[in-house]
């Protein structure tokens, strides 16, 4: 079990990344938004390199692969959850002013 303050620690780490993900995806440039999934994306795949397979079957050992690359792909969802909803929302508001200039 966590103590208290690794738990804050964690917490706050969480929210550092989460408010810079959504800094980063606001940018004009949609790349630098993509930086932080990236990171996590590229850890998912170091972690399923580090699986050992002394003593297990290909299916056993494929199977905890897979459940690895998808439980370390859950803050990559995140982040990019957060950098869909960040975009779609600079393209409604750049659409607006389009819209807004060829009225005038």
């Amino acid at each position: 079990m966590l103590l208290p303050k690794n738990l804050f620690i964690l917490l706050v780490i969480i929210g550092v990344a989460v408010a810079l993900e959504i800094f980063l995806a606001r940018r004009k440039s949609r790349w630098p938004g993509l930086v932080l999934p990236g990171i996590t994306l590229l850890y998912a795949l170091i972690m399923v390199l580090n699986v050992a397979s002394v003593g297990q079957s290909v299916a056993q050992m494929l199977a905890q692969m897979l459940a690895i690359f998808l439980l370390c792909n859950i803050p990559t969802a995140v982040l990019l959850g957060i950098y869909f909803a960040c975009r779609e929302k600079r393209r409604v508001r750049d659409q607006l002013d389009k819209m807004n200039v060829q009225d005038l």
